[in-house]
């Protein structure tokens, strides 16, 4: 067994958890929204701007260079954490919401009217709204796999969703809203059964286990660099080359062409083709330093560990009356989605708040999950690979705290 994460250790790299709010000492418990940025990714990128800073593929300084050598480090280091064929198979993007759009916009241009894409009903809006835009521009249909009252995906219904018209699955790995963690290989499987394609949204899966899209049978994979400890700003898109090679532009402009004149333009092959301008240099950078964390640490062990507080988090709840469990699914993150008795999720993330916890209140950006449970919305506390049994114990205590200022 893989020795344990040395939790003092850990925190102490991360420089924000060193504070206190409201007089109390800050608990982060809103890792599904950012997660915090260790010293080694923020050095990582005050050194890219202190002297490297430069554009990259159109130089021949030095600093230009050097730039450029970071940037492609930075390409072939993401490729190394999502078990990518080659480099050449990850775009850099803003984050997983472009990285959709940009799936939706390039390979939709080959979709036609009555085409379907199928999604489930637990996506987040950056897995929803892509698609019916792409259905009010071609006439697409756009069908959902429904899930039960724990928040599992009916996979028993997948099949009948599946038609000779299916031309791509888009399945997100882990619930942001709920914690769920989804089957994605034996999706892909059914859906490349059927001659679809598998785009998987992982936004939230990818700070917390090993990835390897080979096997998980994904022809494109998502990631955010902020959720993985990187910075804001920046992200990937795997796709398999073959797809991204026959694959239309996504924006036009500096560096995705090969020659431009007034009657016509040809382009750059992928990568280049869907990173037009200047890129987040500093931004690749910094989520390159924060995989070289990630896999310091040991995305096992990281796993291991934020599996030991989710036990120890249900536990906790189990003895809170008038507090309901919002997701219930046996395979998840270590996300705890709450309802609590004649509170509203704003009110007891206001009370924590002065208690110097941070969580989230809110619809999550999934109003189909919020429908599907009949609630508004949900207090989230979702946890990370820095937090501890003391902050689940005080999360609990502060909840206590909620029930008596709303005098329930």
């Amino acid at each position: 067994m893989a020795p344990r994460l040395d939790l003092d250790a850990v925190r102490g790299d991360f420089p924000c958890l060193n504070q206190e709010v409201h007089g109390h000492p800050l608990i982060y418990l809103d890792n599904a929204a950012t997660t915090q940025k260790p010293q080694a990714v923020i050095d990582a990128v005050a050194r890219y701007y202190e002297r490297d800073n430069a554009n990259v593929h159109r130089g021949i300084h030095a600093l230009a260079e050097r730039a450029t050598a970071h940037y492609e480090e930075a390409r072939a280091r993401v490729a190394r954490f999502l078990g990518a064929a080659e480099p050449a198979e990850i775009v850099f993007v803003r984050g997983t919401t472009e990285a959709i759009n940009l799936v939706a916009s390039s390979l939709g241009v080959t979709f036609h009217e009555g085409d379907e894409v199928v999604i489930t009903e637990m996506e987040h809006h950056s897995n929803i709204v892509p698609w019916q835009l792409l259905r009010d521009r071609v006439g697409i249909r756009l069908r959902v796999l429904p899930m039960d009252d724990r928040g599992v995906l009916q996979l028993d219904r997948l099949d009948e969703l599946l038609t000779d018209r299916t031309r791509l699955v888009s399945v997100v790995h882990g619930s942001n809203a709920l914690g769920t963690l989804n089957p994605v290989a034996e999706i892909a499987a059914a859906a490349h059964a059927a001659g679809a394609l598998v785009l998987v949204d992982g936004a939230q899966a990818a700070p917390h286990l090993p990835l390897d899209v080979r096997a998980l049978g994904a022809d494109f994979y998502c990631l955010s660099g902020h959720k993985v400890y990187g910075p804001m700003g920046i992200g990937c898109l795997y796709g398999r080359r073959a797809l991204l090679e026959e694959m239309a532009p996504y924006q036009g402009g500096g560096e995705m062409i090969r020659r431009v004149t007034f009657e016509e333009t040809t382009f750059a092959p992928p990568p280049a083709r869907f990173e037009a301008g200047t890129p987040n240099v500093a931004g690749a950078v910094g989520l390159a330093a924060a995989l070289d964390y990630l896999d310091g640490l040991g995305l096992e062990r990281v796993a291991a560990h934020e599996a030991e507080l989710l036990a120890y988090g249900l536990a906790q709840l189990d003895n809170l009356d008038g507090v309901r469990l919002i997701g219930t699914a046996p395979e998840r993150l270590a996300i705890l989605s709450l309802a609590v008795d004649n509170a509203h999720p704003h009110d007891i993330a206001t009370i924590l708040d002065r208690d110097g916890i941070a969580i989230r209140a809110g619809h999550h950006c999934a109003h189909p999950v919020m429908d599907h449970f009949g609630v508004p919305a949900t207090a989230r506390a979702s946890l990370a690979l820095y937090n501890t049994r003391a902050e689940i114990d005080r999360l609990i205590a502060s909840i206590h705290h909620v029930m008596e200022v709303l005098g329930r």
